[in-house]
């Protein structure tokens, strides 16, 4: 008897048009109605040139490859049925991967082009994008395959054909120890006869601007690119076209490319001579291929205002902050030139573009003034279009000048680049504020997940470990971001210092594990920044169940929680030291002697009329000097005791038991250094209360102490929040869950500064890195798109929603449905797309009762938990529970 069929085949990699595997890859899918736990799966696979061949497997998560290792461009086609009892599913439909050019098989020489030495010592910024090119003849091709790969950004064209859809390839790594390449099918853009491949190849990552001050990326000196074409012809013969000496280069119309200040393109000049290339001029780490989904064009937005300034400029605004760049496809008269400036805010006197609030200033330098510049020079031919993809913009307005040039709002567009992440979640409610409060966070992840999780697409757009830390648990429930953060992870180990300490950022162009710079060695190894390498494949495991990225992390994680107790085991702040010559007992475990960059932005102080107490200036590196040993012994248990659970799934009893162990002394520590016997903290503020409830470092006997503190601190700042990078995300959560549902609700709810709702109503888009990033007087201060106080969402998800993962539970296995309605809440629903299938939850209130909704996937259980405590059990299809409750 034939039961439906699995679904949703995929395998642990990436790829463009088509999956592309290394020689290994791991199978998933997800299961069709009426499978258990124990039912078992028959897989048959073809591989090109082999026998057909079957296999059987227990799970369906990260099945180990049942097969001989692949083989370099090996095809393989897929599926899987399910066999239970008597019971045989239908057989799933195919998937369809391949095996890409493993590193051992490359042929292809690395070239360069022949005048980028002298480009290289040009400020970057300043440089331009290269063409490389080589002809090739051939006969009639029935498949064509294309894998290239660069240290640079770089387009590949076929016959003028762009190869594959790729964007900004081939991604930001750290390029010393991994590095990716790409395969596109290229099939339909080759003849018979003589044919043209070219690459354009500009700095990108690997040796333009990197950060805030804009300092060159110090992964290389040359640009190079290397690829190999691989042909089968309709008589059975190949032919492969590979990157070697008898390649030309040539400057091409991008007279200058770089990722942060911007593109110029002159479509005026004509392609110079080639010369010939250089050959095996650098050297690069083993080709791999990412299991992340790559960057692509995924939308475009029309203009929402075209307005005409006085001086004759054009303000364009796009309506929405996101990353990107602007099409343009009327370029006027040949020789006009089009310049375009990007930015987030508009002056709110002038109505001009203004980006002075994404400048940056280190005490005793010069100011970084910020550029996103582009500039277009016609040709006056037809059909020509200025698209810059060797640069990207983090914007919602465009200044245009072009003299008395007429600009028509149609021929501009705004296309929104960034990885193609797969959507598994959505969410809404009755309460119109806070579904646009879940928008406005999730266009925030969107402009920061351009091929790593950055901080901004604007002023520094690099992977900043706390921010990603902080905002994954939200991320899972909107996008599938497996392959996306197991790539960033591999940055993150491969930046890692000797010592142990991770990386404030990465990939890390600036390298500070070389220690070439004596301030961000100092300021390198803070608590909820390098804890990320614990925290974050914690966090996927839990929500995917793929073990392997736990174990591929272990060494790094013991290095980094390893040197953290050493330095709380060594190093102290000067005020304990005054306190005591000699260091407590307690102090062993105290992780404060080194530097934190603790709960970074806060809201400013105010005075009583609600105004900004702006900070004296005296010393402003004072808060490097300030105690942030709360912070960082808070962070230090949490990560010691994830690391023993971690090594519980990994079946290193031994590591379990010594990091328990330690983890306790941690918690002792804690309670015994910032916490009193009336559940206050020493520092008594708000994200002390919320790590002490989240992390469970308070004791039983004081939660509800130490949670009544908390809310008494919110309604003192009048319901509003105090909490910054590092516990704003819990704040909600920790308030629901200890009673104090209605505060959570009303901190939600609040309009004036802090608050989410006042930067939604003082025109955000995007979420703030500052409380105030646009204050009263309509004046920007900091970044406009930081998606750290975005996680707020999650809260949505959790507890409005209601839809939690049970504790203990690994790919959803088991779930709560547990909504916390609220008067200003009528309904809300929702859907995630888990491991195991499609979650859905929809609850609505009429009177005092409430109906609640639940669609369990096959394998899951649920429980239903409602507000008077009443708990149901649920099992796989769909349930509808009423029951009064009087939650109004």
């Amino acid at each position: 008897m034939a039961t439906a069929a699995p679904y949703d085949l995929t395998i642990d990699c990436g790829g463009d048009r088509f999956p592309v595997s290394g020689s290994c890859p791991r199978l998933s899918w997800k299961p069709p109605t009426g499978t258990t736990a124990s039912t078992g799966h028959e897989l048959e696979i073809h591989i090109d040139g082999r026998p057909t061949q079957t296999a059987t497997a227990g799970g369906r998560l990260y099945v180990d490859w049942p097969s001989e290792p692949l083989h370099s461009g090996e095809r393989v086609r897929w599926r899987v049925r399910t066999r239970a009892d008597m019971q045989v599913s239908e057989w799933s439909a195919w998937h369809d991967f391949e095996a890409g050019l493993l590193d051992e098989d490359w042929t292809a020489h690395w070239i360069t082009p022949a005048d980028d030495p002298q480009a290289a010592h040009r400020p970057p910024g300043t440089r331009p994008a290269h063409v490389l090119c080589a002809t090739f003849t051939t006969t009639e091709t029935v498949r064509a395959r294309l894998y290239s790969t660069a240290l640079g950004v770089y387009e590949a064209f076929v016959n003028g054909e762009r190869a594959g859809t790729a964007e900004l390839a081939p991604g930001s790594t750290s390029y010393d120890r991994t590095l990716y390449a790409q395969a596109a099918d290229v099939t339909d853009a080759v003849r018979p006869g003589t044919n043209t491949i070219e690459v354009v190849l500009s700095d990108g990552w690997y040796r333009g601007r990197v950060g805030a001050f804009r300092k060159p990326a110090g992964w290389g000196e040359l640009l190079a690119a290397r690829l190999e074409l691989h042909l089968e012809h309709a008589d059975g013969t190949r032919q492969v076209v590979r990157s070697d000496e008898r390649w030309t280069s040539a400057p091409g119309r991008i007279t200058r490319a770089d990722l942060m200040d911007g593109q110029v393109t002159d479509f005026t000049l004509p392609y110079g001579p080639g010369r010939p290339v250089l050959v095996d001029a650098v050297t690069a780490p083993r080709i791999d291929w990412s299991p992340a989904p790559p960057v692509r064009r995924i939308e475009d937005r029309p203009v929402v205002s075209l307005t005409r300034l006085p001086d004759g400029a054009w303000i364009a605004d796009f309506g929405q902050n996101a990353s990107g760049w602007i099409v343009l496809t009327d370029l006027g008269p040949a020789g006009t030139r089009t310049v375009i400036d990007h930015g987030e805010h508009l002056d709110p006197v002038t109505g001009d573009l203004t980006t002075s609030h994404l400048d940056i200033q280190r005490p005793g330098d010069p100011v970084t003034v910020f550029v996103q510049h582009d500039e277009a020079v016609s040709s006056g031919a037809a059909g020509e279009v200025f698209e810059p993809r060797h640069t990207v913009h983090g914007f919602r307005y465009a200044r245009l000048k072009r003299g008395e040039v007429p600009l028509d709002s149609s021929s501009l567009a705004m296309r929104v680049v960034h990885t193609d992440l797969r959507p598994t979640g959505s969410f809404a409610c009755s309460h119109q504020d806070l579904n646009r409060l879940h928008e406005v966070a999730r266009w925030s992840f969107r402009g920061n997940a351009v091929d790593v999780p950055t901080d901004c697409p604007t002023r520094e757009r690099i992977g900043w470990t706390g921010d990603y830390q902080v905002f994954l648990p939200s991320a899972t429930r909107l996008y599938d971001v497996s392959g996306f953060s197991r790539k960033w992870l591999r940055s993150v180990r491969d930046d890692q210092l000797d010592d142990g300490r991770i990386a404030n950022f990465s990939p890390d162009g600036r390298r500070i594990k070389l220690r070439g710079d004596q301030r961000l060695d100092l300021m390198t190894g803070s608590a909820g920044w390098g804890d990320a390498i614990v925290l974050v494949p914690w966090e996927l495991y839990e929500t995917y169940g793929d073990r392997r990225v736990l174990d591929e992390n272990w060494d790094a994680m013991v290095r980094w929680v390893e040197w953290a107790l050493t330095t709380a085991r060594t190093a102290r702040h000067p005020s304990r030291v005054a306190r005591s010559a000699e260091p407590l007992p307690h102090e062993e475990f105290i992780w404060d002697g080194s530097f934190h960059w603790g709960e970074w932005c806060e809201p400013k102080p105010r005075a009583a009329d609600g105004s900004l107490i702006e900070p004296e200036d005296d010393e402003p590196e004072a808060w490097m000097k300030t105690d942030k040993g709360e912070v960082g012994t808070a962070f230090l248990y949490r990560s010691t005791s994830t690391l023993a659970r971690i090594a519980r799934v990994l079946g290193r009893e031994t590591d379990a038991v010594r990091y328990t162990r330690l983890a306790e002394r941690i918690m002792e520590a804690w309670r015994t250094e910032f916490l009193d016997g009336s559940g206050r903290t020493t520092v008594d503020t708000q994200a002390s209360y919320v790590r002490a409830l989240a992390y469970g470092l308070a004791p039983d006997k004081l939660r509800d102490a130490v949670a009544a503190r908390l809310a008494a601190l919110i309604e003192a700042a009048g319901t509003h929040l105090g909490t910054g990078f590092l516990s704003t995300a819990h704040l909600l959560p920790v308030l629901a869950d200890t009673g104090h549902a209605d505060l959570a609700y009303r901190v939600l709810l609040q309009r004036t500064s802090p608050s989410w709702l006042a930067m939604l109503d003082r025109g955000a888009t995007t979420v703030w890195e500052d409380w105030d990033g646009v204050d009263e007087s309509g004046v920007a201060h900091d970044s406009l798109n930081h998606y750290s106080k975005g996680a707020v969402i999650g809260f949505l998800h959790t507890h409005t929603l209601g839809l939690r993962q049970a504790g203990n539970s690994v790919a959803w296995e088991r779930f709560v449905v547990a909504p916390v309605p609220h008067a200003s809440v009528d309904w809300a629903r929702g859907t995630f797309e888990s491991p195991r299938g499609t979650i859905s939850v929809e609850w609505r209130t009429e009177g005092d009762e409430l109906h609640v909704t639940v669609d369990v996937p096959p394998t899951s259980t649920a429980t239903v938990i409602l507000p008077d405590s009443a708990e149901t059990p649920l099992g796989p299809g769909q349930t509808t529970i009423r029951k009064r409750v009087g939650v109004r």
